[in-house]
């Protein structure tokens, strides 16, 4: 199948072109835009209780609200508020609810802490448009209008909140993004300039990757959130660019160092271009479709950001895939060699006494000692996990601490209960409609019995709905919303809640603690769930790939080993703290199991080709590592350093996040796939292929280049320059 579609795209490269022009055009002019969305509470679905309690909430109060934005009042040389400030405080908040500003419902009085210090308004904003951009544009004239308002007094005013925090998360995800992309691009550029002295190949992939293949992916993404009701949204697209500079040039190299290889060979070049994507397409086509099945299997997550990165990215790489196949020989094909490897002079020339040259022998030789070494530096680097524990205070994470909205928070944490910013909400409802009775002062007693509870507040009249079916009580942590402490009172809250309630009651329990300890207990469900269906799916693209039963589990078992020891490295040097954000393993693994999977692929197809040369295992495993070694050498420090580059956004989160990818990759490309994979394939030697015989040569050594060409018409080194060929692998067995 390969061999055709190399020779329809190199005979009919223009048609090619125009082809995928002409489709780029329809579907992105026809592709409707993405919603956008970052409220947190969207991550869960309706059944966990979190949920429940915020629908019960809008149904018995829907004049209640859990405020989008906090208005923080204190006086500018940090005293006591005085009569004067505190009349000037009801007047701006007064004057900001009369201003109408977009998305802004009401803006009313909070509470004064305690010190006297600080006095707060709660901004209600549309539930609708619940961590959409434009709340963000509402924190934003909130803070220009109250800073207004509050000249000529002696007060200093501060938005903060989750719309404000949205705010300054945008602002700090513009420099992020930034510098991701532009440290991406010089590092691809600079990385394939050395690789093969060719600014026409360094620039190549970013133009095809940037121009075509990204623009034409997002507007397929966005046609399938519409047709599908698939969840999206533009917030994606930062990560979106990383994968396909990174995915696409890791193709793109494949292609090229392939190419480079044939016309090394003697192939004549269009010739040269029909075997590269014949010999190698299907190693990319088997390294994309595990690479897309362990993205979809994100639809069986419980998380909504996972549900809806998952199909975005299998589309992303999908359609890098079928660039990687068509588009990028087709534009190859129609430039003559010698302008596409200008001004290198050498790129015709086979090197001599490579450093993966020296590697190769080293494995083919020592396999049980490399085996050993490498597999013990990653089991070593995985007890790491051991001490692994998550945050969830995703605003912490991502938003600089000096940044308006955090430093509110802290105020908020120090000046009042720390859990007063977000407090808990406890409902306590009637299952057949009839009005509550009973004693409510007992019940809001038990509550705050229970452990971590520092206040609980109930008023007959605001607290109990029209109807007197539901009743609120609002209980003050005494820990912040998204601490490992909040999460676990909360955990006791509502234990005491639902074994307290009255005969013919429920009791949900709401608020931002419960709705992280809720994502705790999802993300849980998605390690039992999500991981091993993935890697089931793997493993089967691995055995049709190989024609073994033997190879996949060998092969899963080192990208897990992998992943092990990336996310271990990484608690070690960010997790002993606060912890590394909850969605730092499950992005591990979109990238560390995927690419590991991608390398490990490129590697053992090109042991196999090795072997039906006619090669036995400890030879097929060197010259494999010969060959191959340079791509994946390639491909995985172009890929590491680009996800690097978001350790330079001076975002926490990001930097937790560009580290652990990179060195994954790092250990995928240069443990894993260099050494572990081919050294224990060597050991295993034929029976890593059993029931299949894929590894064996169906004609003698001094032959087995006619017999690919059979197998594939001209697609071996049997085509022009084949006697070369055979030289070449006659001196390299020497």
């Amino acid at each position: 199948m390969f061999h055709r579609i190399g020779r329809t795209v190199v005979r009919h490269p223009v048609w090619t072109i125009v082809a995928w022009l002409i489709a780029a055009v329809a579907i992105i002019a026809t592709a409707p835009g993405l919603p956008s969305n970052s409220d947190e509470s969207s991550f869960l679905p309706s059944s966990y209780e979190s949920i429940k309690a915020m629908d019960l909430q809008e149904k018995a109060f829907p004049s209640a609200f859990t405020p989008s934005a906090i208005v923080l009042y204190q006086r500018a040389d940090q005293g006591k508020l005085t009569a004067t400030d505190k009349a000037d405080i009801a007047r701006i908040t007064t004057e900001l609810g009369q201003k109408k500003i977009d998305q802004v419902q009401k803006v009313t009085g909070g509470s004064p802490s305690k010190d006297g210090k600080y006095d707060t308004a709660l901004v209600q904003m549309d539930k609708k448009s619940q961590g959409q951009p434009k709340q963000a544009d509402a924190a934003k004239e909130l803070r220009t209008d109250s800073t207004a308002l509050a000249k000529g007094t002696a007060l200093k005013v501060q938005v903060g909140g989750q719309a404000a925090q949205n705010l300054d998360q945008q602002d700090a995800g513009k420099t992020s993004d930034a510098v991701a992309l532009i440290g991406s691009l010089l590092i691809i550029i600079i990385t394939l300039s050395i690789i093969f002295r060719s600014p026409l190949i360094a620039v190549m992939p970013l133009i095809l990757l940037l121009g075509v293949v990204f623009t034409v992916s997002n507007a397929l993404i966005a046609d399938a959130t519409k047709v599908f009701g698939l969840q999206a949204n533009s917030s994606i697209s930062a990560l979106l660019i990383v994968v396909v500079l990174g995915v696409g040039t890791d193709y793109f190299l494949f292609l090229m160092f392939r190419y480079r290889e044939r016309l090394r060979a003697g192939d004549e070049p269009k010739q040269a271009m029909i075997n590269s994507v014949t010999r190698v397409g299907e190693a990319i086509a088997s390294a994309a479709g595990a690479v897309i099945i362990a993205f979809c299997a994100l639809a069986l997550s419980t998380l909504g950001f996972l549900t809806q990165l998952g199909p975005a990215l299998a589309i992303l790489v999908a359609v890098t895939l079928v660039a990687g196949l068509t588009l990028f020989p087709a534009i190859c094909s129609v430039i003559p060699p010698r302008a596409l490897f200008w001004p290198g002079k050498k790129w015709h020339q086979e090197p001599t006494g490579t450093r993966f040259a020296a590697i190769g022998r080293l494995v083919g030789r020592r396999s049980g000692m490399v085996a050993i070494v490498s597999g013990l530096v990653m089991v070593l680097l995985a007890l790491g996990t051991l001490g692994y524990k998550a945050s969830y205070d995703l605003a912490s994470g991502s938003i600089p601490k000096t940044k308006e909205s955090m430093v509110v928070q802290d105020t908020l944490a120090k000046a009042y209960s720390a859990g007063a910013a977000e407090p808990t909400d406890v409902y306590l409802t009637s299952t057949d409609g009839k009005p509550l009775t009973g004693d409510f002062t007992a019940y809001a007693n038990k509550l705050h019995g229970a452990d971590g509870v520092a206040d609980v507040t109930f008023d007959r009249k605001t607290d109990l709905n029209k109807a007197g079916t539901t009743a609120n009580f609002t209980v003050t942590l005494k820990y912040e919303a998204a601490t490992d402490q909040a999460i676990k009172a909360v955990g006791d809250v509502r234990t005491v809640a639902h074994e307290s309630a009255p005969p013919g009651t429920e009791a949900l329990v709401g608020g931002s603690s419960s709705v992280f300890k809720d994502i705790n207990a999802a993300v849980n469900h998605d390690y039992r769930t999500v991981f091993p269906v993935a890697a089931v799916l793997i493993m089967l693209i691995l055995g049709l790939l190989l024609r073994s039963v033997i190879a996949p589990w060998y092969l899963i078992a080192s990208v897990g080993l992998g992943f092990g020891a990336t996310l271990g490295t990484t608690v070690l040097i960010f997790g002993r703290g606060d912890g590394l954000i909850f969605l730092l393993p499950i992005i591990m693994y979109l990238f560390v199991v995927a690419i590991g999977t991608d390398y490990n692929i490129l590697m053992i197809a090109r042991l196999r080709e090795e072997a039906k040369e006619g090669r036995d295992p400890r030879e097929a495993a060197s010259m494999a590592l010969r060959h191959a070694g340079p791509t994946i050498g390639a491909a995985g420090v172009i890929l590491a350093a680009t996800f690097a580059t978001l350790m330079l956004s001076g975002n926490s989160f990001l930097t937790q996040m560009g580290f652990a990818v990179a060195f994954g990759i790092v250990m995928a490309a240069f443990v894993m796939a260099m050494f572990f994979t081919p050294s224990l394939t060597a050991l295993i030697g034929h029976a890593a292929w059993w029931p299949g015989h894929a590894d064996r040569a169906t004609e003698p050594a001094g032959t087995a280049s006619a017999s690919v060409a059979g197998a594939g018409g001209s697609a071996g080194r049997g085509g022009p320059g084949g006697a070369r060929d055979s030289e070449l692998d006659d001196s390299q067995r020497r």
